[in-house]
C-alpha cells in the first residue's frame, strides 16, 4: 500500500490507551547543574545510533551543524538537537498516524529516523512504524519494495520461504506533515531485539553454539539474495541484525505488555540555556522498550533473522558509491585506502566475516575505544598481515607501529589465531561453556580468511561463502533443523535449504 497522509498525527479523544505513560521524572526532580555537566560530557553520545527493536537501526547522522548541545542529555533518548526543520517528527505516546496506528510505546531510534511501537488499530496487531527525518531520501523504501517484488517469484517451498521472511516486507506507507517538514513513514512487522542487544543484556556475551551456526548461515543466506538482486547492502553490523519478535507478544493487550515489561518513561526536555522549547521540539523524550532475551537465552527455534536498515543500501550496476558509513571495526578497508574507486559486493563481505566472527564470539574481531582509523589500520595489520604495496606505502602511521616488513614493534600484538582464542574459545571455557573443537575452529578461520583478503577483488563471493566447509558442515545443518520444524508445523515434507540462485 502506498498513500499520502497531508495532516500531522493526532490523539482523538474517543480513543484513549488501556494504560497510561509513566512521567517518571519531573523536571523539579532533576539537579539542572549535573544534568549540564553529563550533556557536555556525553556530547559524543549524541551523535551515536541507539539500539532498535523494530526493523531499522542506522549509524549516520543527518545534520552535523549542530555540534553542542541544546538540551539537557536524557539518556537512551535521540539526539534532541535533531528536532529541527529537516529532522524529527515530535511524537506522542498515544498520537494516530494515517487514521490507523496508534504509538504506544518507543522501540528505538537512529539518527535518520525514530521507530515507534504501534498498535495497528484495524488488523488488531503490533507494528513497527518508521518515521524518518524530513531530510531522509526514499532509497531504503525504494530498495525494500524491489526486493519485495523479486521475493514474490520465488518458489513456496519451506526454505526459499524462510530466505523471504529474513527481509522486512513494508505493510504500508504514507507521508505526514509537522512543524519540521514532511517526513516518509512507513510499516513493518515488530522484532525483538538486535543481536548487538541481546549480547549488551549478558554478562556473559555468547550465543549457545547451534544458535550462531543458524545465525551465521540465515545472515549468508539473507545476504546471498540480496546480491542476486544487484544490491550491495552497506551497512552489516550487529545491530542491524534482528530477531523476529515471539508469537507470544502479538497476543499480548497493551496494558499485559505494559505490565509485562513497562509502561513508556517520559522525562522532560529542557533547553539549557532555560528558554521555552521552539516548535517541532517534543516536551517530553521517550525511552524505549526491551523486548529482547540475553543472548544465552535465546533458543534456536527463536533464532530468527531479520536483515534490517537498507538506507546505505546501493546498486552498484546503476549508482556507484564510494565511501561507506559503516561502523569502523566492520568498515572495508578500501574505503579509506580507494577512495577513488566505487564500493561493491566485496564491501559486503568484509564486513559479513566480522559479523559472523561477532556472532560466534564474545568480542568484535576488531576492537577498541574511540579509535581512528590508523588505529583500525593498524588492527587490521597485527591480525591479517602487511597491507598491499600502494597501501602500505600510502599509510604513513605505519613506522609508528610496525617495520618496513609489516613486523609489529610491540610484542603484544594479537594475529588472527590468538584473537579466535581470546575471543571465542577463552571466554567459553571461563563460562562454563565446552569451547569449540579443533577441526570447526579450523573451518571457521579458513572461511574468514579469505574474507578479509585486504584487495576486494581477492574476496570470495556469497556462493563460495556457503559452500564453504564450515557452512556445509556446521552452519547450513543448524538452518536445515529450522526449515524441518517449519515443515513439520506446516504439514510440508522437508526440503534442502536453497540459496537464492538455486531458487531463480
Amino acid at each position: 500500500m502506498s498513500t499520502t497522509d497531508t495532516e500531522n498525527s493526532k490523539t482523538p479523544e474517543n480513543k484513549g490507551m488501556e494504560s497510561q505513560p509513566v512521567e517518571s521524572k519531573t523536571a523539579e526532580s532533576k539537579t539542572t547543574e549535573s544534568k549540564i555537566t553529563e550533556s557536555k560530557t556525553t556530547e559524543s553520545k549524541l551523535a551515536d545510533s541507539k539500539s532498535v527493536k523494530g526493523e531499522v537501526t542506522e549509524s549516520k547522522s543527518p545534520d552535523r551543524e549542530a555540534r553542542l548541545p541544546l538540551y539537557l542529555f536524557i539518556e537512551d533518548v535521540e539526539t534532541l538537537e535533531h528536532y529541527q526543520p529537516g529532522g524529527y517528527h515530535p511524537v506522542k505516546i498515544g498520537d494516530y498516524f494515517h487514521s490507523r496506528y496508534r504509538v504506544i510505546h518507543k522501540l528505538g531510534y537512529g539518527s535518520y529516523s525514530t521507530i515507534w511501537l504501534a498498535r495497528d488499530e484495524e488488523l488488531d496487531t503490533f507494528v513497527a512504524l518508521k518515521i524518518c527525518v524530513a531530510k531522509s531520501s526514499l532509497r531504503e523504501m525504494e530498495i525494500l519494495i524491489m526486493l519485495q517484488l523479486h521475493r514474490a517469484v520465488l518458489s513456496q517451498n519451506p526454505a526459499n520461504a524462510m530466505i523471504k521472511a529474513m527481509i522486512p516486507t513494508i505493510l504500508d506507507n504514507f507521508t505526514i506533515h509537522g512543524p519540521n517538514g514532511s517526513h516518509p513513514c512507513y510499516v513493518t512487522a515488530l522484532a525483538m531485539a538486535s543481536l548487538s542487544d541481546t549480547k549488551e543484556a549478558s554478562r556473559k556475551r555468547l550465543f549457545k553454539p547451534d544458535v550462531a551456526r543458524s545465525l551465521a548461515a540465515q545472515l549468508a543466506l539473507t545476504l546471498d539474495y540480496v546480491h542476486a538482486q544487484g544490491v550491495v547492502h552497506g551497512d552489516l553490523h550487529l545491530r542491524n541484525i534482528l530477531l523476529k519478535v515471539l508469537p507470544e507478544h502479538q497476543e499480548l493487550t497493551i496494558e499485559q505488555l505494559y505490565n509485562k515489561y513497562r509502561p513508556p518513561e517520559l522525562e522532560p526536555v529542557i533547553r539549557l540555556d532555560g528558554n521555552p522549547l521552539p516548535p517541532g521540539v517534543p516536551t517530553h523524550g521517550v525511552q524505549y522498550i526491551w523486548l529482547g532475551k540475553r543472548s544465552e537465552d535465546i533458543m534456536r527455534s527463536e533464532a530468527r533473522l531479520l536483515l534490517s536498515d537498507f538506507g546505505e543500501s546501493f546498486r552498484p550496476a546503476t549508482e556507484p558509491k564510494y565511501h561507506s558509513n559503516a561502523p569502523l571495526i566492520v568498515r572495508p578497508p578500501e574505503a579509506r585506502f580507494e577512495p577513488e574507486k566505487p564500493l561493491s559486493f566485496s564491501s559486503d563481505i568484509w564486513s559479513l566475516a566480522c559479523v559472523i566472527w561477532e556472532i560466534i564470539a564474545q568480542r568484535s574481531l576488531f576492537e577498541g575505544w574511540f579509535m581512528t582509523d590508523d588505529d583500525m589500520t593498524r588492527e587490521h595489520v597485527e591480525a591479517l598481515g602487511i597491507l598491499p604495496p600502494e597501501w602500505w606505502n600510502k599509510w604513513e602511521a605505519r613506522r609508528d607501529h610496525f617495520q618496513e616488513d609489516g613486523t609489529p614493534l610491540s610484542q603484544e600484538y594479537r594475529p588472527l589465531n590468538l584473537r579466535f582464542e581470546d575471543s571465542v574459545q577463552e571466554p567459553r571455557t571461563k563460562n562454563g561453556l565446552s569451547p569449540l573443537d579443533a577441526e570447526e575452529r579450523d573451518a571457521i578461520l579458513k572461511m574468514v580468511r579469505p574474507m578479509l583478503s585486504f584487495r576486494p577483488e581477492d574476496r570470495p563471493n556469497m556462493q563460495q561463502i556457503l559452500k564453504s566447509e564450515w557452512m556445509v558442515k556446521w552452519a547450513l545443518p543448524e538452518y536445515h533443523k529450522l526449515i524441518d520444524n517449519a515443515s513439520i508445523s506446516h504439514g510440508l515434507p522437508p526440503e534442502e535449504p536453497q540459496t537464492s540462485h538455486d531458487a531463480d
